[in-house]
């Protein structure tokens, strides 16, 4: 969607006071500990764009709550595996080869979005260390929840998703759904359904020096999380709100993982 499109769908610039009022209005408070994701183009055109999100929901949150946002960095998964591109066969060793070792300072998101991308780098920001699923905090919880994210089993129940479930974190889904909603993943650790496993290897960067790791991990799906999602609204619901063009969602984080158990355990 180009700028074009994103002024076409408001009536008036949405502005950091908007934002904050419409989170505040639909029950996101200071002190909690918030999962954010976010879409910069569902809101429409933002003065000060992805900046704006990230300090309105600073406001809202609080230093003395904490704020954290996924950071994942798909160029580190397989390049044999990419469709989206595919790249041809004889480059896949070079791109294995080559890559620059995974850095929490330096190596930017992919398909995250612009909002966690502007956040990952700012003031008192702290990023995990997985190579493909790292996530970003700041405040009262943030070196809880990300400062020691493993590699094996990247989204499980030792991963920042499972420190956010037990602090009894919350979810926001600003202009996005459940289909892109990462800490049902969690879920998928927790259900007792057959799940295929695999080693990954990527680059990362320790002592200054580009070391190869491998680890293990589950396969992952995502094909039906719509529809899982579905039914949590249908069966559970979320709290429903409005930030510029789009709607937004606030889900507590354990309601929905326990639902996702049930639910993958009885569908898949």
């Amino acid at each position: 969607m180009g700028e074009t499109d994103a002024i076409d769908r408001v009536d008036e610039p949405v502005t950091m006071a908007n934002i904050e009022a419409d989170l505040r209005e639909m029950g996101v408070t200071g002190g909690e500990t918030l999962l954010v994701h976010a879409s910069l183009s569902a809101i429409g055109w933002v003065s000060g764009g992805a900046q704006t999100v990230v300090e309105a929901l600073l406001d809202v949150v609080t230093p003395e709550g904490t704020l954290i946002m996924p950071t994942h960095s798909g160029q580190y998964t397989d390049p044999a595996e990419w469709e989206n591109p595919p790249i041809p066969d004889d480059w896949v060793e070079t791109v294995r080869e080559t890559r620059p070792a995974f850095d929490p300072e330096r190596t930017p998101t992919r398909d995250v979005g612009r909002i966690p991308e502007t956040f990952r780098s700012y003031p008192g920001v702290i990023r995990s260390e997985h190579p493909i699923y790292s996530f970003a905090a700041t405040g009262a919880n943030a070196t809880e929840i990300v400062g020691n994210h493993p590699l094996d089993y990247g989204l499980g129940p030792d991963s920042p998703l499972g420190a956010i479930y037990e602090l009894d974190g919350s979810v926001l889904l600003l202009g996005t759904t459940h289909e892109t909603n990462t800490s049902i993943h969690l879920a998928e650790y927790l259900a007792t359904v057959k799940t295929a496993e695999r080693t990954r290897h990527a680059p990362i960067r320790q002592g200054g020096e580009r070391v190869e790791v491998e680890y293990r991990d589950i396969e992952l799906e995502v094909e039906d999380f719509a529809m899982l999602g579905a039914d949590f609204e249908a069966d559970v619901g979320s709290t429903r709100g409005q930030v510029g063009a789009t709607d937004v969602r606030l889900v507590d984080q354990r309601t929905l993982i326990e639902y996702a158990v049930d639910w993958f355990e009885q569908n898949r």
